[in-house]
């Protein structure tokens, strides 16, 4: 269960990575799925905050990647399958999420990975 403090840490941590993705005027804030915090590039969606985990757009062997390394988890549609595509991770592993945020814009972007 996640904990006050984990979501500001979490909150903290998003506003970093967006302060310096938005310096790429391809970049724009809006919401992600529904009204949580989220980054588009291309009016697409590549990285949101959903309580205290970053939510991104990758590939889905980076995706795969990132569950088997227990880092991640898949992201499930309101129907209940995963998204391929899209992975969570939790602030615990905040460290890796200038990475992901970089590699989902990329990705999104059509940008190399």
């Amino acid at each position: 269960m996640t904990n006050d403090a984990e979501i500001l840490e979490a909150e903290r941590c998003f506003e970093l990575l967006a302060t310096g993705h938005l310096a790429d005027a391809s970049v724009t804030r809006g919401t992600g799925f529904g009204s949580t915090t989220g980054l588009r590039v291309g009016g697409r969606i590549f990285a949101m905050l959903m309580k205290a985990e970053l939510v991104v757009k990758l590939p889905k062997a980076g995706v795969d990647e990132l569950v088997a390394s227990g880092k991640g988890a898949c992201l499930g549609s309101a129907r209940g399958r995963p998204l391929k595509e899209w992975v969570t991770v939790p602030v615990a592993h905040r460290v890796e999420w200038q990475r992901l945020t970089d590699d989902a814009l990329a990705f999104v972007d059509g940008r190399s990975v």
